[in-house]
């Protein structure tokens, strides 16, 4: 965690997630006698019908379209969920979730990374429009932590009527993209209906995915819930065009995940954005500003552009300040002041 040269990839860039070894070892058996090539033109197709605005339930109609998704994307996903949890454990070190309600589960990446990041919990639902999903889920999961092998999977609508089951920890990651526009503040109503504890909300890390959780983030504010993280306040998002909240999670990638996207690089960066909301019961550490990029690092010091009560505002480390340039080195994109700084 030393300093940076300008130029130099930021370290949140550097330092890689992977799932599982039980997971990727679930995975390659289910890639065992399937065709590369078509699954690399199945998650070509996918992706193209997601870019078009369609949803899981279909873009994923058979078992091996779920398989191509999980190859290609599944990675990427548990990655930045692992991150956000991580966020999640160093700003409420006490909540120690025992229930976990993951809506839009998918091939079960996110439930992954949330039982790795807190392994007391017992009892896993996870929810999805797509069958397919759902059932590459349930054998991803079945040599997998007993919460995981004995999740209830349950085929549903988000946007529909009826309660979400009641959990601590309640994740949606990768979903509200999925839902059209008119419909989302029900579902994230539906969502914090259903959290007793956290919410966890993970987005791509686009302009659009943002602007999606600045309006899940002022509902959820208005509904009594206090942000955990990325915001170090719960007053108005200060983020102005062009500008957006997103960070960066590099993972590796394995020799089928490179074919499955076509890449040639040993490693991605998956950028995405996010929002932890928490019910008043729940104890938090003290919120500090928090970088929003890459630090600048030149001869006479670090900048950082920080999100701060305040607004967001550069903040310059010069080095002849050294208990402060010692502060600026070690940050990086992504991370939140130390407190007191």
């Amino acid at each position: 965690m030393g300093g940076r040269r300008p130029g130099e990839e930021p370290r949140s860039a550097r330092l890689s997630v992977e799932p599982p070894a039980a997971l990727r070892a679930a995975i390659d058996r289910e890639l065992a006698g399937v065709s590369r090539r078509g699954l690399a033109e199945r998650a070509a197709r996918i992706s193209e019908a997601y870019r078009a605005g369609g949803t899981s339930a279909r873009a994923v109609t058979q078992p091996d379209d779920a398989l191509a998704y999980a190859l290609a994307r599944l990675p990427a996903t548990y990655a930045a969920c692992a991150a956000v949890f991580a966020e999640a454990r160093r700003m409420a070190p006490g909540f120690a979730p025992a229930r976990l309600t993951d809506a839009g589960a998918g091939p079960g990446g996110t439930a992954w990374a949330a039982v790795a990041a807190w392994p007391g919990i017992v009892r896993v639902a996870q929810l999805d429009a797509s069958r397919p999903f759902l059932d590459l889920a349930r054998r991803l999961a079945a040599d997998g932590p007993a919460a995981l092998a004995a999740a209830e999977l349950r085929r549903a609508e988000l946007s529909g009527a009826d309660p979400l089951p009641a959990a601590d920890l309640v994740s949606a990651s990768y979903v509200l993209a999925e839902i059209p526009a008119t419909a989302q503040a029900g579902v994230v109503e539906r969502l914090w209906a259903a959290c007793q504890g956290v919410l966890a909300l993970v987005e791509p890390g686009t302009p659009a995915g943002f602007e999606r959780l600045r309006a899940a983030r002022t509902q959820l504010v208005a509904a009594g819930a206090t942000v955990l993280a990325p915001c170090p306040h719960d007053a108005a998002c200060p983020m102005k065009a062009p500008d957006w909240c997103h960070f960066v999670q590099r993972l590796p990638r394995s020799r089928d995940h490179r074919l499955a996207k076509g890449a040639a690089l040993a490693f991605e960066d998956e950028k995405y954005a996010y929002l932890l909301a928490a019910r008043p019961g729940v104890a938090a550490a003290p919120r500090t500003p928090r970088v929003l990029a890459p630090p600048r690092a030149a001869k006479p010091g670090i900048t950082l552009k920080l999100c701060t009560p305040a607004g967001a505002e550069a903040a310059f480390s010069p080095r002849r300040d050294k208990p402060a340039y010692a502060v600026a080195r070690r940050l990086d994109w992504g991370d939140a002041l130390p407190s007191g700084e």
